[in-house]
């Protein structure tokens, strides 16, 4: 049977057509921040309401938008649960298994967000694990751009797993349901099997190719940089000519010049008390202003290393071996209103002070006669004994260690904690069982901690990523552009025309294909309720299974990939990790085209076209 022809091109989609493509042009060139283009494409919308049929409250309706609402309150229910500890307990968990392993980290991301966001919305699972991921790929110094892109993939990725996975998923079933479509509406695992394919598949290639295409848009976290040690920290050779040969690290150190380090061969030595004598061919590790290691190196016939680039990673060697540590003077300590040079640190405690902090204020320069004040922090270098001594004296609280694993975690409140997973539990059931949007049940949820005093209302809009709620808020109206002037429609009718030249199952991948390119420009929602009923159509017309289009629609829609608006998970991984629209579209494009394949020839051979 053939089909009736398309609708044609008019000015109203023309128009449509062209706000997306400026708004694809100003995402990937980034020529303005994303959020702001968002707006633009709102206001653009309006300015040409007669062809777009976007007016003012149509256009606003993003700040209102189920997906909105719900991104916004799962980032203060997530600050609620972190704040109690639990979250912590996780990360020592993964942290032991992965150790130092990046791939181990990658995997264990993967492994436990897939599966847990099978059985959970996958929106609440992101949320809860973006700031634990991120934790910990500063302690494997590792960039968090290299996990949270995948992070949010898996979460897709675990949602096609059962029916509350996604509420792509409820919806296609519905809608599917409305349409008498034969093995509507879905039960609880009746498509897990094709699931756990794509969830395999797609778990292999985040594993093996998505490390070589994501970038580092963040630099791992780094003390050396956060106290402004940039060029301050450089590496020296001893050449056999040098006249530093024969003295003690100690014997060296002067008010402008503190060795930290001495590097012989495979071995690594603390300098601070160390009664080693120095040798030709060792190489010192020294904290000292550039022109004064260039200086000195000069004066004491030393050769500067200037490519040897000195980090955190690189100062902290672990137990024996040195450890750098932020330390901050706790109320009651006996060294308040001590110059740092008189508290002789380094004499108690074999302890170097790199740098100090007093609120926004660092201190690089003269830091002997800095004034330890209640509060102010300090980056030092000493024994990992020394800094458990230094601590056992409570005049100094260590808040953060590098090289030696986790500190010990502060003991949790169970009854806050208790109240904090119970209420993101419970908006889930509530979700989950259709007693209350999403939505509204994830603002029942803030409003509960709020009131609960898990958080309060100052920490709660500080947990916001704004950026990113006005991106999805701006970008929303397109898709109801795209509807009202058929521009979306226009698409589905030629797609349906080219699918009576092909075969069953390619006309299923085209469908696949469809779907997901409008799902990542309008949202996975809007995608399939607009497509489902064009795929039941036409697999009516060609006498196919109309359940196995219904299938790769819905699959479709929940793995939109190619943009950061494509999926919600995908925008609240986009501010922390630093992404650009381009990075979305390089790691997820192969993506969705390999799964585009899989998910295919999955449903013909479980199924059948």
């Amino acid at each position: 049977m053939l089909l009736q022809a398309g609708p044609e091109l008019t000015p109203e989609i023309a128009v449509v057509f062209a706000i997306v493509a400026a708004a694809v042009m100003l995402f990937v060139s980034e020529v303005i921040p994303s959020d702001v283009t968002a707006l633009s494409v709102l206001v653009s919308l309006v300015v040409f309401r007669e062809y777009t049929g976007v007016d003012a409250e149509a256009a606003l309706s993003g700040f209102a938008s189920t997906a909105t609402i719900t991104i916004l309150a799962m980032y203060i229910l997530s600050a609620g649960v972190r704040r109690t500890g639990v979250v912590s307990r996780l990360e020592r968990v993964v942290a032991a298994y992965a150790g130092d392993s990046r791939q181990r980290l990658l995997g264990a991301t993967i492994g436990i967000t897939g599966p847990l966001a099978g059985v959970v919305n996958n929106t609440p699972v992101v949320a809860l694990f973006i700031p634990m991921i991120t934790d910990l790929a500063d302690r494997t110094h590792t960039s968090p751009s290299k996990f949270l892109i995948p992070l949010s993939y898996a979460a897709m990725l675990g949602g096609t797993l059962t029916l509350i996975g996604t509420s792509t998923n409820l919806l296609a079933s519905s809608v599917a349901a409305d349409l008498g479509v034969a093995g509507t509406p879905f039960s609880m695992f009746q498509f897990t099997p094709l699931g756990v394919l794509v969830f395999a598949v797609g778990s292999v290639y985040l594993l093996t190719v998505s490390p070589a295409l994501l970038p580092s848009r963040i630099e791992p976290h780094d003390l050396t940089e956060e106290f402004g040690l940039g060029g301050r920290l450089a590496r020296v050779y001893v050449p056999e000519s040098s006249s530093l040969i024969g003295l003690t690290p100690a014997q060296v150190r002067t008010d402008a010049i503190k060795p930290l380090q001495l590097v012989r061969g495979e071995e690594t030595f603390v300098a601070a008390g160390s009664d080693r004598t120095i040798e030709a061919g060792d190489v010192l590790t020294i904290r000292a202003e550039t022109p004064v290691a260039q200086s000195i190196a000069e004066v004491a016939g030393l050769r500067r290393l200037p490519q040897a680039k000195v980090t955190e990673e690189e100062l902290a060697l672990g137990s024996g071996r040195g450890t750098l540590a932020e330390v901050i003077v706790p109320g009651g300590s006996g060294l308040i209103g001590q110059a740092i040079g008189d508290a002789r640190l380094e004499e108690r405690f074999d302890a170097t002070v790199l740098a100090a902090r007093r609120g926004g204020e660092l201190v690089v320069e003269d830091v002997a006669d800095e004034i330890l004040s209640e509060g102010g922090g300090l980056l030092i270098y000493a024994t990992q004994s020394g800094i458990e001594h230094l601590e056992e004296t409570g005049e100094l609280l260590v808040t953060e260690t590098v090289g030696d694993g986790f500190p010990e975690p502060e003991p949790i409140d169970w009854r806050e904690a208790g109240l904090a997973v119970g209420i993101v539990l419970g908006v889930i059931a509530v979700a989950a069982t259709d007693l209350l949007a999403i939505s509204v049940a994830a603002l029942g949820g803030v409003v509960a901690m709020v009131v609960g005093g898990v958080i309060d209302p100052e920490r709660a809009y500080a947990a916001v990523e704004w950026n990113v709620i006005f991106l999805l808020a701006g970008v929303i109206p397109l898709g109801l552009a795209m509807d009202r002037t058929g521009a979306a429609a226009y698409l589905a009718a030629h797609v349906t025309d080219v699918s009576t030249a092909l075969p069953t199952l390619a006309t299923v991948a085209l469908f696949y294909l469809l779907t997901g390119l409008l799902a990542n420009l309008i949202t996975p929602v809007a995608s399939v309720a607009l497509v489902l009923p064009i795929a039941v159509s036409t697999a009516a017309d060609l006498g196919a299974s109309a359940f196995a289009f219904v299938l790769a629609v819905t699959f479709a829609g929940s793995t939109a990939f190619m943009t950061p608006m494509g999926y919600q998970t995908n925008l609240m991984v986009y501010s922390p990790g630093g992404y650009r629209f381009t990075d979305y579209v390089r790691v997820g494009a192969p993506l969705q085209l390999l799964l585009a394949v899989v998910t295919t020839l999955g449903i013909e051979v479980i199924w059948g076209v």
